[in-house]
């Protein structure tokens, strides 16, 4: 029996989840939190880089920014996809004003920046705003 790790939303334990019970709605051990509520979670600079490191799933994160309409007009999409691709993948949102060392470590220059992560390691970039149809073929065309 195979497990994933997976950091818990709400207070980033990481959980030790067999993978064959990922679609039956996990809870984290030590919150009792879903693991997976079909939505991105917000991502800063000190949580970043656990989720990144810590998930056994790949990690997609929208960098995004409050001031831009295209990234306004994708997010619903962005948390569409992640209601249909979880708990396949792990979807994050990542505002580059309040998270300024994860947009400088990857070179974000431009938002909104989708990029796929799989144990700690970027594998994937898509720049511009997609609707989740794009979106969720983007992402199982890389997985």
């Amino acid at each position: 029996m195979t497990a994933s790790h997976i950091v818990c939303p709400k207070c980033s334990a990481t959980n030790r989840i067999p993978q064959e019970r990922l679609g039956d709605q996990p809870k984290c051990g030590k919150c009792k939190t879903p693991l997976f509520q079909g939505m991105p979670i917000n991502l800063d600079d000190a949580s970043f880089e656990k989720h990144i490191n810590s998930n056994d799933i790949p990690v997609v994160v929208d960098f995004w920014s409050s001031s831009c309409a295209p990234c306004k007009m994708m997010g619903p999409e962005f948390q569409k996809a992640s209601a249909q691709l979880e708990p396949n993948a792990r979807f994050a949102k990542v505002n580059v004003g309040n998270a300024q060392q994860a947009a400088t470590r990857f070179d974000i220059r431009s938002v909104p920046t989708m990029i796929i992560f799989k144990n700690g390691q970027e594998i994937a970039r898509q720049s511009g705003a997609l609707h989740a149809a794009q979106i969720a073929q983007w992402v199982k065309k890389i997985l």
